[in-house]
């Protein structure tokens, strides 16, 4: 549509029109940017200057130059005016081009828009239908929620129109007034419901929308629609899938696809939840889904919203089959874009029916090895999702052997997988060991380091399996001696097990005796650590493992000397140390070697799986929970709940959260602690039995102890756990009962002048606190503590620094203790006074974690504890 004409004028307004057409090409033929620029200030400059001598005749063409300036990425903000004349003109021309303009140059945010609700109005009342068309067009697009409140009443009228254009527009026009003013909703219900009986297709597609739209909107249209609309969707699509051939609404020889999906989404919604109004489609449904051709693009796309619509709402148990077979028959489809989508949808699925989705288990394998890496990925992730404890070693066992020929880039994550589902569902060790050797052959280069850890113990753990383990290990070695973390799990091994590898003991029905010498086994841990001279880690695995071979092999320590001695001038400080010491060991240290060098004791597996999960725990989102597994069993951990602390300081007596689930540990060795950099102390174990070390670097989780064992007034436990002992999962529920520690949120309030109990705060071996409360009439949130520190130790304790932490609820004010020096056996207390405000008064109890830090003899000691046993009414 070229809207400029030739203009028979003279003057400056002949010289200053250029017609449209001739301006962009102007626009197009500059070469460079600055040419552009020049172009379109000389033509912003000529639309200005009509604006400002008032032209009328030319406005409308001046404002579809301007547009076109405004796709360009030109500011327009001037021309936004000329919008509202031109719609307020009579002409159609012109109130064309001003609504195409005041759709493009203005947002719903502009403050100038309010201007043009009056012309809105009027153009909705007028008697040409183009023109309401434009009105609704336009507040359908740039509608803000004061307009929707005032125009509503019309467009709801125009729902009525004979014109069954107008009718479509005013639907889509609705769906933005409910949008924008979710409490219009009920004005359009029955509006919605009486456009289901048009027999025009775009008026229908448009009656659905808004019937979603308003599903969306409110729960009591929701209920409105299942109630008055369900029949006439079901008469809807039995009328599209029954029809005769209509080129009108004909795609790929489908009738009109459109309409198919809308009323499928629609029949989701209605459905989701309600087992009558699924039971009244479950018919037409399954109608769909085996009429519908597939071998078109619009006949899966309608296939595909069946299938979704089937696994959205209450169906029946063949019906969710059907739809499942359905997407079995999209993975054998040569799309990718079509497999892709099933094996999107059959993770959805896999949830609501298992079994169904286990026939298509062959299928989904083939996809693991597609060439497409994304059917790939998505494919594994499905087959991850498969594994149960019947069928996972046919499945790892086609993982596996996939993984021998796969791509480097998908080895990574193929290996992950494998590890994980040979972890998760093992329940004979012997299948574990030799699901992980040969991963461990394939692509030991990819397996993480926590996997071969976790191997290392469970072979420390399974003495009959060790020398079956060292002999498979060897030949894998010869075998693949380029797999980084084969390598490593090989020589520690040999190692440990050497002699059974040498002298075939422990051998098992199914394997062959192999002859290695000593020798031979020398030979390869000397071929590893030439093979890695740059990983610092396995040289030094290399290095221990020739030290205790020469303690099994005595023939060999010459040898063995020799190659430790090599490493001597390692420019490597661990290394050479390592060097150095180990030579003095084998040269000087004979009486001692046999019983230093020793085979490790047994690892406590329980132990390390619970360290390991925790340490996943530092790594994923507080909302995923970290799981450690045995090889023969399941060992599932709680979420993690440390979250790093936007301003460590400002956080560190003011909790980010009231509801926080929190628990307290012994006292213990952090030596990376933040919160001990910043106070500049070195801070040791006072505990007598010594508790686990602390490594998190996070002051609001090591200040509140969160993940560690709970310890109630200051008394330590031990978080062992003894081998053999199940580890049950551990729940933990983010509410302010775990803050509390169980005390209930709702405390009755005593008189206000009834007296408070002298509590026991805190009591280890060398320290004990004790609290005694005082209120003050009137002020019955306000409590004030004094905290009486006795030193139960022989030694006295110096720069003694007291430390509490409370809730967002609670304001705490610390006053300074009476002292810094806490003399020794009880001779004398230190005292010091908290102002504590409970604002919540009445409904929550006082919680407070406390940190206590000093020095015994130079050397730096931390106690810390919660305090749950404050009296009632607090």
């Amino acid at each position: 549509m070229d809207l400029a004409i030739n203009p028979f004028s003279s003057g400056t307004r002949l010289r200053a029109f250029v017609y449209r057409r001739d301006m962009i090409r102007s626009i197009r033929a500059c070469k460079t940017a600055a040419e552009e620029r020049a172009v379109v200030r000389r033509e912003c400059a000529a639309i200005r200057a009509a604006i400002s001598e008032g032209d009328q005749d030319y406005r409308h063409r001046n404002m579809a130059k301007l547009m076109f300036i405004h796709m360009l990425g030109y500011p327009t903000h001037f021309g936004q005016m000329e919008c509202l004349k031109l719609i307020a003109a009579a002409g159609f021309p012109e109130k064309r081009i001003g609504y195409l303009g005041l759709m493009l140059l203005l947002d719903e945010r502009q403050e100038v828009l309010m201007l043009v609700t009056n012309s809105l109005k009027q153009d909705l009342n007028h008697s040409n239908q183009f023109i309401v068309g434009l009105a609704l067009c336009a507040l359908g697009n740039i509608c803000s929620a004061e307009m929707a409140r005032d125009l509503a009443p019309e467009v709801e009228r125009l729902l009525q129109n004979r014109d069954p254009n107008t009718k479509k527009k005013a639907a889509l026009c609705s769906i933005r007034i409910v949008r924008k003013v979710p409490d219009l909703a009920e004005n359009f219900m029955g509006a919605a419901v009486s456009l289901m009986k048009e027999k025009h297709h775009g008026v229908l597609i448009s009656a659905v929308q808004l019937c979603t739209e308003l599903c969306k909107a409110s729960t009591e249209a929701l209920e409105y629609l299942r109630k008055n609309c369900l029949e006439g969707l079901v008469r809807i699509l039995r009328d599209v899938s029954n029809s005769s051939y209509a080129p009108e609404y004909d795609v790929a020889g489908i009738t009109d696809p459109f309409l198919h999906i809308r009323v499928l989404k629609l029949m989701r919604t209605l459905g989701q939840g309600d087992a009558d109004c699924s039971e009244y489609i479950n018919d037409i449904l399954a109608q769909v889904a085996t009429k519908t051709e597939s071998n078109k693009n619009a006949g899966n796309a309608i296939l595909y919203e069946c299938v979704e619509t089937i696994m959205g709402i209450e169906a029946t148990s063949g019906l969710r089959v059907l739809a499942i077979n359905i997407l079995g028959r999209f993975l054998s489809n040569r799309d990718n874009n079509i497999r892709y989508v099933a094996l999107n949808m059959l993770m959805k699925a896999i949830s609501v029916d298992t079994q169904a989705v286990q026939r298509h288990r062959a299928t989904i394998l083939e996809c693991v090895k597609d060439a497409d890496v994304s059917i790939r990925k998505r494919a594994l992730e499905l087959v991850y999702l498969l594994v149960n404890d019947t069928n996972v070693k046919p499945l790892t066992k086609e993982l596996v052997d996939y993984l021998e020929v796969s791509d480097q880039d998908f080895k990574e994550d193929l290996t992950a997988k494998i590890c994980s589902i040979v972890e998760k569902f093992s329940q004979d060790k012997l299948w574990y060991l030799d699901q992980m050797f040969r991963v461990l052959s394939l692509a030991g280069n990819f397996v993480k380091d926590d996997v071969w850890h976790a191997l290392i113990v469970l072979m420390s753990n399974a003495s009959e399996l060790q020398g079956y383990s060292v002999r498979s290990l060897y030949k894998a070695l010869l075998a693949c001696g380029e797999q980084e973390c084969l390598v490593r799990v090989a020589i520690w091994c040999i190692g440990e097990y050497g002699e059974m590898l040498v002298n075939n003991i422990s051998m098992l029905d199914i394997e062959e005796p192999i002859t290695v010498t000593e020798s031979d086994a020398v030979d390869a841990v000397e071929v590893a650590l030439k093979r890695y001279s740059a990983d610092v880690t396995t040289r030094a695995m290399c290095l221990v493992s020739l030290l205790k071979l020469s303690s099994r092999f005595p023939p060999t320590s010459e040898r063995i000397k020799e190659i430790v001695a090599q490493n001597k001038g390692n420019t490597v400080l661990e290394l050479q140390q390592r060097s150095i010491e180990f030579s003095s060991i084998i040269q000087r240290h004979q009486s001692i070697k046999s019983s230093l060098l020793e085979r490790m004791p047994v690892l406590d597996e329980a132990n390390y799986l619970v360290k390991r999960a925790a340490s996943m725990q530092a790594t994923v989102s507080p909302v995923k929970s970290a799981s450690g597994v045995t090889p023969g069993g399941q060992l599932k951990l709680p979420n993690g709940v440390a979250k790093p602390p936007a301003a460590p300081l400002a956080d560190l007596l003011d909790l980010s959260s009231d509801d926080t689930p929190v628990t307290t540990s012994a006292p213990t060795t952090a030596p990376n602690d933040f919160l001990q950099d910043l106070l500049g102390i070195g801070l040791t174990d006072s505990s007598p039995a010594g508790g686990a070390p602390s490594t998190s670097t996070d002051i609001l989780m090591d200040l509140l102890s969160i993940g560690s064992t709970p310890v109630q007034n200051g008394t330590p436990t031990s978080s062992f756990i003894p081998p053999g002992i199940e580890t049950k999962p551990v729940s933990v529920v983010p509410q302010a009962v775990d803050l509390l520690d169980g005390l209930s949120s709702s405390t009755s309030l005593p008189d206000e002048n009834a007296s408070y109990p002298t509590i026991t705060a805190f009591q280890s071996a060398t320290l004990r606190i004790t609290f005694s409360f005082k209120k003050q009439s009137g002020k019955p949130q306000e409590t004030t503590i004094n905290a009486t520190f006795t030193n139960l130790a022989t030694t006295t304790f110096t720069d003694f620094v007291f430390q509490a932490a409370v809730p967002k609820f609670i304001q705490l004010r610390l006053d300074p203790a009476s002292s810094s020096t806490l003399p020794a056996s009880g001779n004398g207390v230190v005292t010091q006074n908290l102002s504590v405000t409970n604002n919540q008064h009445g409904q929550k109890p006082l919680a407070m974690r406390i940190r206590v830090s000093y020095k015994v003899n130079g050397e730096d000691r931390l106690e810390q504890g919660q305090i749950s046993n404050f009296p009632a009414g607090l």
